[in-house]
Formats: C-alpha cells, structure tokens, sequence
C-alpha cells in the first residue's frame, strides 16, 4: 500500500480495533489461476503471533482455497470509513484556488501465509466464534447448535478453514493531515454537515 509518512499508522491497537470493526475482509491471492479476491467474515486473534492472526474459511467448491494451501502469500483488505473531500471545503481555496478533490479514508492491508484445515471439529469451533459474534445483536441469537447435526456435519464439509498469521501489518489514516489547521477544520465541518452517515463517521474520525 501506497503510504505517505503523514497518512502512515502504525498504531497496532487501532489497526487490530479496525479489523475487528471490519464485519467483511478481502482475501487476495495469486496462484496457478492468475489473481483471485474473496469477501469474507474473518476472525482477529491478537495474541497470536507478532501482529495477531486472522481466521476464516471460504467455500470448498471456492479454487481460492487451493492457492492457500499451496503457500500462496495473501493480502487481507480491511477497509474502514471514506468521504469525499470537496475543494469547496478548504479556506485556502477562497484565497488562490489551488486545490482539487480527494479522498479521506482509513484502510489496513495484512499479509502472510497461511494454514488450511478442514477437520470438522475446527471448523465447527470457527463457525461458531464467527457465529456468536454476528448473532451477538439479535434478539433471539441463533447458534450453530441449533442446526441439526447431520445437516450441519454436511455444512462443514462444504467449506475449508484457513489461520493467517500476519507477517506484515500496514495502516493507512488519511484524515487531511497534509493541509494546513484551517483546511482541515473546514473538511471536518464540511463532513459534519453532510446528510451522509459515512461523511460524519470520518468528520468524528477528525476530531483532535
């Protein structure tokens, strides 16, 4: 990833908090099949390992998984909230006019290799983590246990698990750091006062 000093995070509690805020990953790989991207739910051990390791599965019937299990580097895509920035919101803009559109975002790339498994004692214990914690909100979680055994037995075998060590962790936090004090107070008022809920999420992202 592309990361200018003043944009560059190196905050690892705040990176590993963005992963785990991140409900779907991209999981990048490159095999025998060229270039291949999956979305997936993952799961962040922190403890585990130097940057923490992530966990999930894909489907079987999914060639990704081949890539995994022949040592294939991944690139695991976390992207956080974004806005568009207008010129119309910097100060300096009155004053000489230059200034052109950008982007503020928050983005965490993890990379590594990874181990696949597919014996169905872990992965039942993997779906169940990822599971319990997408049901955490409802009203009435439902649990793996309360699919029928067998039916679950051929769910399982439908899919294989994979544990990601992350050997290189990058964030990037693009929050017009690069712009003078004013320019960026203008860009946090200008997205605190957008109807979009996005554009506030990073405008409270810029508060000092």
């Amino acid at each position: 990833m592309y990361l200018p000093a003043a944009f560059h995070d190196q905050d690892i509690e705040r990176l590993h908090q963005q992963i785990e805020d991140s409900r779907l990953a991209i999981v990048v790989t490159h095999g025998e099949q060229g270039l291949q991207a999956s979305h997936v739910p993952l799961l962040l051990d922190r403890t585990a390992g130097e940057f923490g390791t992530l966990r999930g599965h894909l489907a079987r019937a999914n060639p990704q998984w081949q890539d995994l299990a022949n040592g294939s580097q991944a690139l695991v895509i976390f992207s956080g909230a974004d806005a568009y920035v207008s010129p119309g919101f910097y100060p300096s803009k009155a004053e000489h006019g230059k200034a052109v559109p950008t982007w503020n975002f928050l983005a965490v790339h993890a990379s590594g290799t990874a181990e696949v498994f597919s014996d169905a004692e872990r992965l039942q214990a993997l779906v169940s983590q990822l599971t319990d914690r997408h049901e955490a909100g409802q009203a009435k979680p439902w649990a793996v246990s309360d699919a029928p055994a067998n039916y679950l037995q051929s769910m399982l075998k439908a899919i294989v698990g994979f544990q990601l060590p992350i050997s290189r962790l990058e964030g990037k936090r693009k929050l017009s750091q690069n712009r003078s004090a004013a320019d960026i107070d203008g860009v946090q008022q200008g997205l605190a006062a957008s109807t979009d809920p996005l554009d506030n999420a990073v405008a409270q992202l810029m508060n000092p």
